[in-house]
């Protein structure tokens, strides 16, 4: 059993240093927009909290292999929110992987602009460019236009939304040929 522990603190240990490595390496990824515009609208952080399922993303070295990605967000009491990214490995039957930071809202910025660490004090930037009025999707990047993440509440949306959230990510600057799809 103790074994085990180890096993799996390393492999969170791991997955996050694979993170502190991309974030390092900005600059050698490809630039999908290269004209991030600033988020459409203010967020509703306790309608934002909750689980999300990575519909799409441009692929990026953190997150390399990874199949059935979610990601949940939790309000803690001293303002701050909690953030459990979760993956599996090659399928998505595949070894979970699990990485637990915390954000901060950047003041100012109607709470649309979060500064995320996995292994403080490094954060990265966040921010919701565009979501549902019903927060359904949502669809984050941040100032580089290196990374992307189209987020949906269900597993698999229907066509309908697959195609506004493509049509919306199109009008929001981003290079299509650059998305992957994530299975679930």
């Amino acid at each position: 059993m103790k074994t085990n522990r180890v096993v799996a603190s390393l492999a969170l240990i791991s997955f996050a240093a694979v993170g502190l490595a991309a974030c390092a390496s900005l600059a050698a990824g490809p630039v999908g927009n290269p004209a991030v515009p600033q988020p459409a609208k203010a967020v509703d952080l306790q309608r934002y909290v909750g689980l999300w399922y990575e519909m799409a993303r441009y692929e990026n070295p953190f997150e390399r292999h990874c199949e059935a990605v979610t990601a949940a967000y939790r309000a803690l009491p001293d303002g701050t929110i909690e953030v459990i990214n979760s993956c599996h490995k090659t399928d998505v039957d595949g070894p979970l992987k699990v990485a637990k930071g915390r954000a901060k809202v950047v003041p100012g910025s109607q709470d649309a602009k979060l500064k995320v660490s996995f292994f403080g004090p490094f954060y990265g930037d966040y921010w919701v460019l565009d979501h549902a009025d019903d927060y359904s999707w949502s669809i984050v990047g941040e100032p580089s236009g290196r990374y992307l993440w189209v987020l949906t509440r269900q597993v698999s949306p229907d066509a309908a939304t697959r195609e506004l959230l493509q049509t919306r990510v199109k009008a929001l600057g981003y290079d299509m040929s650059l998305i992957r799809q994530t299975a679930h």
